[in-house]
């Protein structure tokens, strides 16, 4: 044997090692195989996870919106340029689409102006026109443009929007950036056919004015607005409530609005048969008992239309615990609800409930909006809410609101408004 074993031929050592070397090629092969199985396991999953989130997203999952895909935005992109963002994409259409037909009990008229359902768009999010009808699509019953200057203007300067995601609140101070009286107007004129079946259908459009910060003469200002703006809107806001424009929420006093007001009807009054919007006047929520009295005394002695019940605050209260809360300007969100709701509560009372209301203030579900409705809102407006929960917000509060009419016993909307002041 061990003669055999010294017959045995000569093998190299390469030869010798091949074997290991075979076997380690082998397991290289094995291994690099399994990574790319693991790979294109990842992307298969990884995909499907985008098309998961993507179908939520396109279906405006409201628990996906506010639980996962608003807050990850919000960590990427800053106020200010996640606003531009979702004006865009709005813009573009680029919308969830709401699932539900609105309900026949959520349909009113107001101010002669059929409205489908009684949850609008505030404005101060479509600053210039550039994304009515995307807005229209995510469910809104109606949607308000502005604030429109006569003149562009640039707004205060940057940083000039604050979140306080722990308050669900913002605080802005924009100051009336704005393209213009013309550059909207020749936005909107290039969909008015569209607005016109849009309004026919029960989907009003609202334009909100304001004025000039270097200009000398408000009046003017919102006279001009009137002109240029109003056969366009089913209805025209006066807004002298923003605390971001020097010396505006000065003219909330009695003789300054009397003025004011009494220009713009005129202005109103001049335009061409069928192009006669309503106007409105929105104001703060920071008044006196004294303001709140004589704003109700010129709205009733003219003939206003409406009221747009409140703009943000310059109030802070003692609980925000946002990192923002010290800074200026206006506080929009849940810190507002309660006394905006109770503004509308006294302003219904202050003019015997023969003014329509739009409520707006703190409004992130149909609880809080039935809240407004009952106080003496014929409508209410939503914004702040749209940052932190997103487009399903609208569908969400309409759902709600329908299920809390029934259970409280109305048979429309209608019915509900101005409940609280029958008891």
């Amino acid at each position: 044997k061990a003669s055999w074993g010294l017959l045995t031929p000569y093998r190299s050592a390469p030869e010798v090692l091949g074997r290991p070397r075979a076997a380690m090629a082998g397991g290289a092969a094995a291994a690099s195989s399994l990574r790319r199985r693991l790979k294109e396991a990842v992307a298969v999953l990884g995909g499907g996870g985008l098309l998961f989130a993507s179908y939520l997203v396109a279906t405006g999952d409201p628990h996906f919106y506010a639980a996962r895909l608003m807050p990850a935005l919000q960590r990427l992109v800053g106020p200010e340029a996640a606003h531009a963002l979702a004006v865009r994409l709005a813009a573009l259409g680029i919308v969830p689409r709401p699932s539900q037909v609105d309900s026949g009990m959520l349909e009113q008229e107001v101010f002669g102006r059929r409205f489908r359902n009684p949850v609008g768009l505030a404005a101060g999010f479509d600053k210039h026109g550039e994304a009515v009808d995307g807005l229209y699509k995510m469910g809104f019953g109606f949607v308000e443009v502005g604030s429109v200057t006569p003149e562009p203007q640039e707004g205060n300067p940057r940083p000039r929007v604050f979140r306080l995601p722990e308050d669900q609140a913002i605080i802005n101070r924009y100051g009336f950036n704005s393209h213009g009286h013309a550059v909207v107007a020749q936005r909107l004129q290039a969909r008015q056919e569209t607005q016109q079946r849009l309004s026919a259908a029960g989907r009003p459009l609202g334009i909100n004015l304001g004025k000039n910060k270097a200009s000398a003469d408000a009046a003017a200002d919102y006279a001009a607005g009137m002109r240029v703006l109003g056969p366009l809107a089913d209805y025209v806001v006066v807004n002298v409530s923003s605390p971001n424009t020097p010396g505006l929420r000065a003219l909330q006093g009695k003789a300054e609005l009397r003025l004011l007001l009494a220009k713009v009807l005129a202005e109103r009054d001049a335009l061409a048969p069928g192009h006669k919007p309503a106007v409105l006047v929105k104001i703060a929520p920071d008044l006196t008992a004294q303001d709140k009295q004589d704003i109700a005394s010129v709205v009733c002695e003219l003939g206003v239309d409406g009221l747009v019940v409140t703009n943000t605050t310059v109030s802070r209260p003692s609980t925000l615990r946002g990192a923002f809360r010290g800074e200026g300007g206006g506080l929009s969100g849940a810190p507002l609800r309660q006394l905006s709701t109770q503004t509308v509560r006294e302003m219904y009372s202050l003019t015997q409930g023969q003014v329509p209301i739009v409520g707006v203030g703190g409004v992130c579900s149909g609880q809080d909006a039935l809240e407004k409705i009952r106080a003496g809102a014929s409508l209410v407006q939503v914004y702040t809410a749209l940052a932190y929960q997103g487009p399903p917000v609208v569908g969400a509060v309409k759902q709600e609101l329908e299920a809390l009419l029934r259970e409280q016993g109305f048979r429309s909307v209608k019915d509900a408004v101005g409940a609280d002041h029958c008891r």
